[in-house]
């Protein structure tokens, strides 16, 4: 099938879009190449991809409407995995018009047209951030997540309202992905993995926030993308055991779905930053600070639901998933450094 995948110059979007392509299916891949993080990152992610004929590569923007119209018009599309948003927690802080610009009128835009061009799947990018306040582990979509403590996570939120609306007034087909910690090869510079590794291999203090007190559901991005791949065929149909008198946030009685892709084992910040320091041969020099504002102190993805529905259940162990990062990133500079050096010559 043809599908098109917005964010494809992302770190989920390439990697899943490169997993698509070699399955088979020709893949439309838009990104708009903000500067939020090295935009040669994401054009040597894309220039990857388009090497590739199953893969069309195009600059546009999801605030764009009539331009994203177009394309679904010249493509004849009919699958959307969506994952361009604007990402971070903390830069939502201080940004909340990005936010505001991709992650809502964006996202309005592509369920619109999937509407008008009666697609019949969406899966897009929700967020573990989507728990906030919540403390009961591990978070279930079956809980109530109604206290955001981000805009970037109230923003994910209101993504899934919005969907149920459209899969409750035109029978949109909508399935959301609450992504949790994906780390890998090819990932965000913005992510803490990714610059403690570059502080650690430059002998620059990391800044480990709460006091090292934290642990995340870290999960491979060669697993978020299975967990994607074995949903795309499934789209969500009307859960006859919906019970309006005690409803279910993960279902409906329309066409609606939330999911859980997480490692199910959180791991200890600190037992991460040592991770990093034994692959890399080098001791982190640590910088201990309060816990920053929109931040959680622990995530853990209850992911019943997902092993029941496609019956996988992420495997990759952070040994695993930390040496193929690190490999990459020294490989992945050491080119670019190299080539750095040649235009100066």
């Amino acid at each position: 099938m043809t599908i098109l995948v917005t964010g494809a110059a992302g770190f989920i979007g390439y990697h899943l879009s490169e997993r698509l392509t070699r399955d088979g299916h020709s893949v439309i891949g838009i990104d708009n190449f903000n500067d939020y993080y090295d935009v040669q990152l994401k054009r040597d992610r894309f220039g990857m991809l388009k090497r590739n004929p199953l893969f069309t590569g195009l600059e546009l923007d999801i605030a764009k409407f009539d331009s994203l119209n177009d394309l679904f018009e010249r493509y004849g599309i009919k699958s959307v995995i969506h994952l361009a948003a604007q990402a971070g927690v903390r830069y939502s802080i201080t940004n909340p018009f990005a936010y505001l610009d991709s992650n809502l009128v964006g996202y309005g835009n592509v369920l619109e047209a999937c509407r008008r061009h009666s697609v019949k799947h969406l899966l897009y990018a929700s967020s573990s951030s989507v728990y906030g306040a919540n403390v009961k582990m591990p978070f279930s979509v079956h809980d109530s997540v109604n206290h955001p403590v981000s805009l970037y996570a109230a923003t994910k939120k209101a993504n899934e309202l919005m969907a149920h609306t459209y899969s409750h007034l035109y029978g949109l087909p909508t399935t959301g992905l609450r992504f949790f910690t994906v780390y890998g090869p090819w990932g965000r510079p913005d992510m803490a993995y990714f610059s403690f590794t570059r502080d650690i291999e430059n002998g620059t203090p990391i800044k480990v926030f709460n006091e090292g007190k934290m642990q995340r559901d870290f999960t491979f991005i060669d697993d978020i993308v299975e967990g994607i791949v074995r949903l795309l065929d499934r789209p969500p149909v009307p859960d006859p055991l919906w019970d309006p008198k005690n409803p279910s946030p993960a279902s409906s009685y329309a066409p609606y779905r939330v999911y859980n892709i997480g490692n199910n084992k959180p791991v200890a910040l600190m037992t991460f930053i040592r991770t990093i320091e034994k692959k890399l041969g080098k001791q982190a020099n640590l910088e201990f600070l309060p816990m920053q504002p929109g931040d959680v102190e622990a995530t853990f993805a209850d992911i019943d639901d997902l092993i029941r529905d496609v019956g996988f259940k992420p495997q990759t162990t952070i040994e695993e998933g930390i040496g193929q990062f690190v490999d990459w990133y020294q490989s992945y500079f050491a080119a670019r450094t190299t080539a750095e050096e040649l235009l100066l010559l």
